[in-house]
């Protein structure tokens, strides 16, 4: 169970505002801001009372809940990894891929188009049923990322997005990845930056009943990835740290605003940042959102 405090987000929104300006990013007027803004938060009898109780879920039932969904809802993170990870892949030759967590078949659709003979693996049966329609072409397996359900050095390419943060331990799956690869094949890797997940990016769900929860995710530091990867022959050919497209003020803060307007839990954390819009940006001014890997696995 998650206790999800709105007061608990926008505190750490100031709070990490102040550290930027105590090591010189802001002056005197910001912090004098942000402290009074600190105050009049406390003293909100609206906020201080909107905490909501929070399921964790976990991976099959959460993408059993979102499969119907999934490839309707306006996720940022497609426009954030897509370009970058399709950059990638118009560098490498047509062979045998795999989309490892292929959930609706996001990238198991590009790989067909580039001409690859695609496998996608994914523990939700329910994307699984998606994927399967989206690219008929396609071989699709029930399977587990620690267990995947292929032979030794059978593919030529593993991608892997948006999963990674919802395994506990990084390093039975990568080298999972390095097994499967034959010498010299290439993995491409993007995610939820820890850095992000740390902010709050955490995919919301809601059971038949309306029940809150979020999908079970962990926060991977950057060097995690690469403490996974190098000890099983996996050599760094890049890396990229996308950040969210900068936002321009729309218009200036409304001084009305009270905690009143804190919106849905579906929309937590976001709609509670537009109450502390100066904290917010200055909290994640040039925070990665997300991280974008390339190995190639030593050998010919």
């Amino acid at each position: 169970m998650i206790h999800e405090h709105p007061l608990a987000y926008l505190l750490g929104l100031e709070g990490l505002a102040l550290l930027r300006a105590f090591t010189g990013e802001h002056d005197r007027d910001f912090v004098e801001s942000r402290i009074a803004e600190i105050r009049g938060l406390l003293d909100d009898e609206v906020l201080s009372g909107a905490a909501v109780d929070v399921d964790r879920v976990d991976t099959v039932e959460g993408y059993r809940l979102w499969s119907r969904t999934y490839d309707d809802v306006d996720n940022a993170a497609f426009d954030i990894d897509g370009p970058l990870v399709r950059k990638i892949l118009d560098t490498l030759p047509a062979g045998v891929a795999l989309d490892a967590a292929c959930g609706t078949g996001r990238y198991a659709r590009c790989l067909a188009d580039r001409g690859h003979r695609v496998t996608g693996v994914d523990s939700s049966p329910d994307m699984l049923a998606r994927a399967r329609v989206r690219v008929p072409q396609g071989e699709f397996l029930l399977g587990d990322l620690r267990q995947l359900p292929l032979a030794d050095a059978e593919v030529d390419l593993v991608v892997c997005a948006l999963a990674l943060t919802h395994v506990p331990e990084l390093d039975a799956v990568v080298a999972e990845f390095a097994r499967v690869l034959r010498p010299g094949g290439h993995l491409v890797i993007s995610d939820v930056h820890p850095e992000a997940v740390a902010r709050g990016s955490i995919p919301t769900l809601r059971d038949p009943s309306g029940r809150p929860g979020r999908l079970v995710t962990y926060r991977h530091l950057v060097g995690d990835y690469l403490r996974a990867a190098l000890p099983v022959g996996l050599q760094l050919r890049r890396c990229e740290e996308p950040r969210l497209p900068t936002r321009e003020r729309s218009r200036p803060p409304d001084p009305t605003m009270t905690a009143e307007a804190v919106g849905a839990w579906d929309l937590w954390p976001w709609c509670l940042a537009e109450l502390v819009p100066e904290a917010t940006r200055a909290a994640n001014a040039g925070v990665p959102a997300m991280v974008v890997w390339h190995f190639q696995l030593a050998g010919s």
